[in-house]
């Protein structure tokens, strides 16, 4: 066993705060980053908040891209009927169309179920 330091409890406790405290600010770090490549980006709480609640991901991101069924369907390649089955539960669609639509709307396919 190699060489060993004995310090006070109190003074153990803070070194695990402070190394936590390192790890995050790091973390937080490689967000602002991620961002500013435009590889990331902040999503506002109200839009955490509706998805949450319950609201389908798909209308939150698309009304958040200040776009209509219409114009979804339009650059997606989707018809609108079928956004707005998916918009309304009542159909989840295939692994191609949520891909087409999660491109569109600049998020991942997780994002949108």
């Amino acid at each position: 066993m190699g060489e060993m330091v004995t310090i006070p409890i109190e003074e153990y406790k803070a070194l695990q705060e402070a190394a936590e405290d390192l790890a995050d600010i790091r973390a937080s770090e490689r967000v602002k980053a991620a961002v500013e490549r435009g590889d990331d980006e902040y999503v506002p709480a109200e839009l955490v908040n509706r998805i949450l609640a319950g609201e389908s991901p798909l209308r939150v991101w698309r009304e958040y891209r200040g776009l209509t069924q219409l114009a979804l369907s339009e650059a997606a390649g989707v018809n609108r009927a079928q956004i707005a089955q998916i918009e309304s539960g009542k159909q989840v669609g295939s692994v191609q169309t949520l891909k087409s639509l999660a491109e569109h709307l600049g998020v991942t396919i997780d994002d949108l179920i």
